[in-house]
């Protein structure tokens, strides 16, 4: 049975130094009054411009990042990749809600897809579909209303930037993820990716769609695309991820008077994913799977599908993921066995790239045990290096 307990595989790539300060970032993360102070002083910060790279760069953000450009990320990506970890390219720069910042973030992650080219330790891009399109005119068109001359071009323009960076995939080969958003946005950039996948995805999956499987019509929109990816005959390529807005989408539904579109507990979440994968390796001569999990259970069960359905470890159909600098001893013992795994590496100017910091410590401190398992880990390894605390 597989197992994610060595601690010597998981931190093999961090040297003593590296490895005292994640014992000292997560130390700092596990404290929620000061997560949620930090959080608010650094908001506070970005408002009114003050200087705070020079703290938040060799700390937070060497963490969790591969640097301000994709230039700065190789070094990392060579590194993950000596112990058969790939990654994947994530230009983490929040969506704007004006054209040029809108332009200027999908010139720089067409970049992100070009520099994949040919490159086997960066099997995937992704982008966040929120980036490209001003937020009132997805929510609308998500929700079937009406929209003026305006809007309608702003919708089509949405699709035609995300059919730009689908068609650059295609002609460069390179798998590009589409992430998921909150419940209000989904609808259209479900339409707009499904029609990217019928496009480009006729030989192999190169589109991939994001599946919040903490939504419980996850599982019957899965049957549903599945169905339309046999009729059409294309391939789905999928995401599989348990939810990143849980909170405030259960607030804007008791704000906005609609059902929770969120399953009701924890244990919901986790059997709908599990059926999820389970549906998804029966079916994988027609899906493509990206498990982007920090769950160890359920980065367990795939690769107890895989055995039971005799698919090869390293089955180009059939890949794990979590975030950099999150669950090494998950990424490190999986690609030690031979698995296909991906770490997200997240990068762009520590500036704008703090609200996407800002967000993963509030998760980290949200998520039951996250922090505790992280700091544990570490704390393990290094007294098997006999380093002095």
């Amino acid at each position: 049975m597989i197992s994610f307990s060595s601690t010597e595989i998981a931190f093999n790539i961090k040297s003593n130094r590296e490895l005292r300060r994640a014992y000292m970032l997560f130390r700092a993360i596990s404290n929620r009054a000061l997560v949620k102070v930090g959080g608010f002083l650094s908001k506070l910060a970005i408002s009114i411009r003050l200087p705070i790279s020079w703290a938040v760069k060799p700390t937070i953000y060497s963490h969790f990042c591969g640097g301000e450009t994709i230039g700065d990320c190789i070094p990392t990506i060579q590194k993950l990749s000596r112990y058969n970890v790939k990654s994947v390219l994530d230009y983490s720069v929040e969506g704007g809600e004006n054209p040029e910042q809108i332009e200027a973030t999908l010139e720089e992650t067409l970049r992100t897809v070009k520099n994949a080219w040919g490159n086997k330790d960066i099997p995937f891009v992704v982008f966040k579909p929120t980036a490209f399109i001003i937020s009132s005119v997805l929510k609308k068109r998500s929700a079937g209303d009406a929209l003026t001359a305006e809007e309608q071009e702003e919708a089509d323009r949405f699709r035609n930037r995300v059919n730009k960076l689908c068609s650059t995939a295609y002609e460069n080969d390179v798998r590009i993820m589409i992430d998921a958003e909150d419940v209000c946005y989904q609808n259209y950039i479900d339409e707009v990716v499904m029609d990217m996948m019928e496009k480009y995805n006729k030989q192999r999956a190169i589109v991939f769609n994001t599946y919040q499987m903490y939504r419980w019509d996850r599982m019957e929109v899965f049957g549903k695309d599945l169905k339309r990816a046999s009729e059409k005959d294309f391939y789905l390529g999928i995401k599989f991820v348990r939810g990143a807005y849980m909170e405030r989408e259960r607030k804007r539904a008791l704000e906005e008077g609609y059902p929770t579109p969120i399953h009701p507990d924890k244990e919901s979440t986790d059997k709908d994913y599990d059926e999820a994968l389970k549906f998804a390796v029966e079916n994988i001569d027609r899906v493509s799977i990206f498990n982007g999990t920090h769950n160890e259970r359920s980065s367990l069960y795939l690769t107890e599908l895989m055995e039971m359905h005799k698919i090869p470890k390293d089955d180009h159909r059939c890949w794990f993921s979590q975030l950099y600098g999150m669950s090494d001893h998950i990424s490190f013992n999986l690609a030690h066995l031979g698995y296909n795994v991906a770490k997200y590496l997240p990068y762009g100017p520590v500036r704008q790239v703090l609200p996407y910091l800002i967000r993963r410590t509030e998760e980290n401190t949200s998520i039951a045990g996250q922090t505790s398992r992280e700091l544990s880990m570490i704390m393990e390894e290094r007294k098997r290096r006999k380093i002095k605390p």
